[in-house]
């Protein structure tokens, strides 16, 4: 059990019969009245973000997730098949599992598998920034770079995002997996 006062970002929790994980919190002390916990929490088994707040001092179970490297392989219809590298054993997870996730994994990419209790899979843990190969975009036209242009671009992955004018098809660049926004050119 721990207590709202050792909430961080990214800790999980067992809350209403489901496992969430802490996006955003904030500790509120109001003039009149108890202290509280307003919280941002993710679903791990529906995806859903909903906000909930928590009275000051308040425990709640952790929820011990563990996380497995595994390499991507391909799709198959509706389905995502990862290998571990070690073993070699395959799972596969469903477009539902990983709806937001599939858009920056490409095959051959390695990403951590989440499981609760060493048995549910809950899907894909990514890093903040990947890096992916522009495959499409247009060229710059000459003096579209005096304001802050931006272009669409199609990566590799199929993901489509606005980068600036002076970036060329085959270029790597970095991405954010939080909003699939350009971040910068890969050094």
């Amino acid at each position: 059990m721990i207590s709202t006062s050792d909430f961080k970002t990214g800790l999980t929790i067992l809350h209403d019969n489901n496992i969430f994980q802490i996006l955003e919190f904030m500790h509120v002390k109001p003039g009149k009245g108890a202290a509280f916990v307003r919280t941002k929490l993710r679903n791990l088994r529906s995806g859903a973000v909903i906000d909930h707040t928590f009275n000051a001092g308040v425990k709640v179970d952790r929820a011990q997730i563990d996380k497995l490297p595994m390499q991507y392989l391909y799709q198959n219809g509706d389905t995502y098949a990862f290998m571990n590298a070690e073993n070699y054993e395959q799972i596969e997870l469903t477009k539902k599992q990983i709806e937001h996730e599939i858009q920056f994994i490409y095959e051959g990419m390695t990403v951590e598998i989440m499981f609760y209790d060493g048995k549910e899979m809950l899907g894909v843990s990514l890093p903040d920034k990947v890096t992916l190969e522009i495959v499409e975009t247009m060229d710059a036209v000459k003096g579209d770079t005096k304001t802050n242009a931006m272009k669409d671009a199609t990566l590799q992955t199929g993901l489509v995002i606005k980068v600036p004018m002076f970036i060329a098809q085959g270029e790597r660049v970095i991405v954010s997996t939080y909003d699939a926004s350009y971040v910068s050119r890969e050094k």
